[in-house]
């Protein structure tokens, strides 16, 4: 009786520093929602979320599952382009933007070193061997297992945790995502863990929020993938105004400034938008305007208008939200000022 009494008073006094160290988890069983194992859905989110991104070059390699890393050699629409610091990059934007209805191209050389999203480092020596980080990474978006970009945590953050076997507690403080990737890739079958909340993160279109619970970290992230979602289909959107701007030749169909309409100021002119990101006005009386456009996506679709030596042109000076577009028409709202439209129509 008296070994039983201890082995439950021993019991008690992990159970009660377990409480006490940890207010998130109630319980070996996991009452609390809080509470998770290493196949809880909170465990994949974190993990999701604390991946390395390797997004932020995918203009250069095409995968956001990697990055490459430098110094390295390529081939960019035929030019050779020496990459040695991520300053570079803007040689690679550079020749990308020349033209904007061409197809880019970027052409490696090998051997080079690539970081893969658990942040390890490869050497591949070959375009297969690139092919199949390649194929790995088209694999994990597709099945949802690639990282999730959208959601940043700020650190340091809390984890509070139980191992079931030694019935003890403890807790550890991670600072950054690798150290969150690596936690959450090695929990045990015989841990518990909750997160100290709360927490903060901003999410993809840079709004900032405190995350109270797993359930908020859940809604944060099915939010932001949305958002997400959105910024992506603003990109291809973008990518169709820009051929069917490059294709046409167009006329100013309506500009409204608080309900009055001044496109009578362009009724002689012919907007025609070459793919080096130039536009031409000329009118019936051969006198010409010259611009220059810029297509980019937010959560919308902008085009920006910058043309000079006219002041009636000058008031089109603007960065346009596309509100909506066809092959025939693009109605556009100034981005600061709801209150002036401007309707272009193909001819």
């Amino acid at each position: 009786m008296k070994k039983l009494k201890t082995i439950t008073g021993i019991a008690l006094m992990a159970i009660l520093g377990f409480t006490s160290c940890q207010s998130e988890i109630d319980d070996v069983q996991g009452e609390n929602p809080n509470t998770n194992s290493a196949n809880s859905t909170t465990t994949t989110n974190l993990k999701r979320t604390s991946m390395y991104d390797g997004s932020f070059d995918d203009f250069l390699d095409g995968a956001s599952c990697s990055s490459i890393l430098l110094p390295v050699t390529a081939k960019v629409n035929g030019v050779q382009v020496s990459i040695l610091s991520q300053l570079d990059y803007q040689q690679v934007i550079s020749i990308f933007g020349q033209l904007n209805n061409d197809q880019d191209t970027v052409v490696l050389q090998f051997p080079l070193k690539v970081r893969l999203s658990n942040y390890t480092e490869v050497t591949v020596t070959n375009q297969t061997e690139y092919n199949a980080i390649l194929n790995a990474c088209t694999s994990a978006e597709a099945s949802g297992q690639d990282a999730i970009s959208s959601v940043n945590i700020s650190f340091p953050i809390t984890i509070l945790t139980y191992n079931v076997s030694l019935v003890q507690t403890g807790s550890v403080v991670i600072k950054s995502e690798q150290q969150l990737y690596t936690y959450m890739s090695n929990v045990s079958s015989t841990e518990l863990f909750s997160v100290n909340y709360p927490i903060s993160a901003t999410i993809a279109d840079g709004t900032k929020m405190t995350i109270s619970s797993d359930a908020e970290l859940q809604a944060a992230i099915t939010a932001s993938l949305k958002t997400e979602a959105t910024m992506a289909a603003a990109v291809q959107n973008g990518k169709k105004l820009e051929t069917i701007l490059i294709n046409g030749k167009f006329r100013v169909e309506s500009f409204l400034t608080s309900g009055v309409n001044t496109a009578t100021s362009y009724k002689d002119y012919t907007f025609d938008f070459a793919n080096n990101l130039s536009v031409t006005a000329v009118s019936t009386l051969n006198s010409t305007v010259n611009g220059t456009y810029a297509v980019r996506s937010e959560l919308d679709v902008l085009l920006k208008l910058n043309f000079s030596g006219n002041a009636s042109f000058a008031l089109l000076n603007n960065t346009w939200k596309v509100t909506s577009f066809t092959a025939s028409t693009i109605t556009l709202q100034s981005a600061t000022n709801a209150a002036v439209t401007l309707v272009l129509k193909q001819i």
